[in-house]
């Protein structure tokens, strides 16, 4: 747990003490919440896991199902609206914006959501779809719709979303590399 709340201090210039961050986060609160909602999952507990996800939904604003992977560092900021599907896995230092969709394209069994690797930024609104992996080192702007795997140290942009030549100038750069 510190070293998610270490992350947010990093990450958050107007965190002040780990407690705030602990208490006023709605992120932190959502992620410790699925912690125990996806230990009961694997643990093969039925219906507690489902109903501890939907009371941190209620709470939070964040729908988290409890079979989805989180690293120990994912930052949730802002998250309102944040939907996080089955099969999603999220590596370290990954900061997802408020309504946030990582989600299936398919009802069948098995692996159908994306794999963010670490150090990715999902700007807001942004939708990552399908059995999908994000490379590492890659940003995804805001309301981006995006459905193809992405080679890490990208930026993709767009609806369809896609990956823009480096060196292309956005108008302002996002504060990612604060985390340590």
């Amino acid at each position: 747990m510190l070293k998610l709340l270490d992350a947010y201090l990093k990450y958050d210039p107007a965190a002040r003490s780990r407690l705030e961050v602990l208490f006023l986060y709605p992120g932190v609160r959502a992620v410790l919440l699925h912690r125990i909602a996806h230990f009961l999952y694997r643990m093969k507990i039925p219906l507690f896991p489902r109903l501890l996800s939907e009371f941190n939904r209620f709470i939070s604003g964040i729908e988290i199902h409890p079979g989805a992977r989180l690293s120990r560092t994912v930052i949730i900021d802002h998250g309102m609206g944040v939907v996080i599907g089955e099969t999603t896995e999220v590596g370290e230092k990954v900061i997802i914006y408020q309504g946030v969709t990582l989600g299936g394209t398919t009802t069948k069994k098995g692996k159908r959501h994306p794999t963010l690797e670490q150090n990715v930024v999902v700007g807001a609104g942004a939708k990552v779809l399908g059995n999908i992996r994000v490379g590492e080192g890659t940003r995804i702007g805001a309301n981006s719709v995006v459905v193809r795997d992405v080679p890490p140290h990208s930026t993709v942009v767009g609806i369809p979303g896609r990956v823009i030549p480096e060196g292309v100038e956005l108008g302002h750069e996002l504060e990612h590399d604060k985390i340590q």
